[in-house]
């Protein structure tokens, strides 16, 4: 593979990156305080929309297994069908309607068909690294120019987001030193605007970074389109047939390596997003940080883009089980930070933090096409299982994450958030620290856990690349 086609493989992911993180870091204060719906409605939103997106996930892996074999490929023509859609629905995802009571309706709408569209895209991309090389190591020199670029995606849309919305946020009457926590903090005025107002300001800048992060999303397609040539099935003989869509997904269920790598990073992928979604809350009710929260988001995804490569390197030369104690690294720090609220040890866990989203990010998807040669090795005459895989996991982990979300957003309806307001309650304040300190590290200790049962070694590795070799 050319690095400028690894360049291009790596480019056309970013956008999904971008768009997803400007949801997971904003759309939940989106939801509280610019359009003013309740807790509970919102994690609504978030836990159905997730759910639309997993559930998208086997049906897109479904359709796609079912492919024609085209000029430009079996993948390429969904990822270009699906792009128009998508940025359509990201954008009413984040515009204020000018009715009052149905804007759970339409947020929960656009929110699913979003997720749902992002899946359509997602399945065959993620599928697609398999179809670009025989080779391991160049399939996992592409994840990891991929994952490079989808953490600076990452960073990208956090920092857009950020950036443009912050004006959003900031309240002039309340101070950054002021108590977090007086007895008359239910009467405070609220810090926005009425929602009944026609556009105020903080929905026009939501509006503009949707309009910013939508033509990213035409220049990722581009990109990939022009830069990457899909290969067909390289192990598959003319006689081979179609493993069957549900007869393959059984197959996967049993098989011992995947089940355990998708037990694994679903609970560490379901930690990282409870970190996201809530650490712009955390620090503007629960650590008096509110007026650094952008910054903050930048040097989490900052770090996170730089140290991509350093992982790459540490698997290759102690192995991707070695390389998962890296996910562990955040947790000491987000304890520290929950326990002692400081501005300097606020940016020294989120550069922490920042190397540890990085390695879990970068390790299921590297380990992921282990798993699929494995199968690969277990039943040489069957083909186009790769989606299936790759459908399914994404499917899991997307609906751990929306259950996480939705308990998350539920718990702060029961301790009663209040939006707009300066200071929230005690019960509010010990929720935020519980879901960015406690609940992150039981997940991620679990998760770490399970991967120790693992069974694909760096040797174990090697013998299947030789196996398929020869059956190539």
């Amino acid at each position: 593979l050319s690095i400028c086609g690894k360049l291009c493989y790596a480019i056309g992911g970013a956008p999904n990156q971008v768009a997803g993180s400007a949801a997971a870091f904003f759309l939940q204060i989106y939801l509280l305080d610019i359009a003013h719906i309740t807790p509970f409605h919102a994690s609504l939103v978030l836990f159905i929309g997730k759910a639309s997106g997993a559930v998208t996930d086997p049906v897109a892996g479904f359709f796609i297994s079912k492919s024609r074999w085209t000029k430009i490929g079996r993948l390429m023509p969904w990822m270009l069908a699906c792009t128009p859609f998508t940025v359509v629905s990201y954008f009413f995802m984040w515009y204020l309607p000018p009715f009052v009571s149905g804007r759970v309706a339409w947020y929960l709408t656009f929110y699913c068909l979003f997720q749902a569209l992002t899946t359509l895209f997602q399945v065959p991309y993620s599928a697609l690294t398999m179809f670009l090389s025989t080779d391991q190591k160049e399939r996992d020199s592409a994840t990891a120019y991929r994952m490079t670029m989808e953490v600076l995606g990452t960073l990208i849309g956090a920092a857009l987001q950020g950036q443009i919305v912050a004006s959003a946020h900031v309240s002039h009457h309340c101070t950054v030193n002021s108590p977090v926590n007086t007895t008359d903090s239910w009467h405070d005025t609220p810090s926005f605007p009425d929602p009944s107002d026609p556009l105020p300001h903080q929905a026009k800048v939501y509006m503009i970074a949707a309009g910013v992060i939508g033509g990213v999303y035409l220049l990722g397609i581009v990109t990939l389109f022009l830069g990457v040539k899909e290969k067909d099935d390289p192990y598959a003989l003319n006689s081979d047939r179609a493993i069957p869509f549900c007869k393959g997904l059984g197959l996967t269920m049993k098989h011992g390596p995947y089940v355990k790598l998708t037990a694994s990073f679903l609970l560490i992928s379901t930690a990282v997003q409870l970190e996201q979604s809530n650490f712009v809350l955390f620090c503007t009710h629960a650590a008096d940080l509110r007026n650094h929260f952008q910054y903050l988001v930048v040097t989490i995804l900052v770090s996170a883009a730089v140290s991509i490569p350093f992982w790459q390197k540490f698997l290759q030369r102690f192995g991707k089980k070695c390389a998962a104690c890296g996910v562990s690294w955040m947790i000491p720090f987000a304890v520290m930070l929950v326990t002692i609220p400081n501005l300097i040890l606020a940016y020294f866990v989120a550069f922490i933090s920042g190397l540890s989203i990085a390695a879990s990010l970068l390790l299921p998807w590297s380990m992921l096409p282990d798993v699929v040669d494995n199968f690969r090795l277990q039943n040489p005459h069957g083909k186009g299982h790769e989606t299936i895989f790759y459908s399914s996991y994404v499917f899991f982990t997307k609906m751990s994450a929306g259950i996480g979300l939705g308990i998350s957003a539920a718990g702060l309806e029961f301790t009663g958030y209040k939006p707009g307001i300066c200071r929230q309650s005690n019960d509010v304040i010990l929720t935020l620290k519980i879901l960015i300190g406690a609940v992150p590290a039981i997940l991620i200790l679990i998760g770490l856990f399970i991967l120790l049962f693992y069974p694909i070694t760096e040797e174990s590795r090697k013998e299947t690349k030789l196996a398929l070799e020869v059956l190539r």
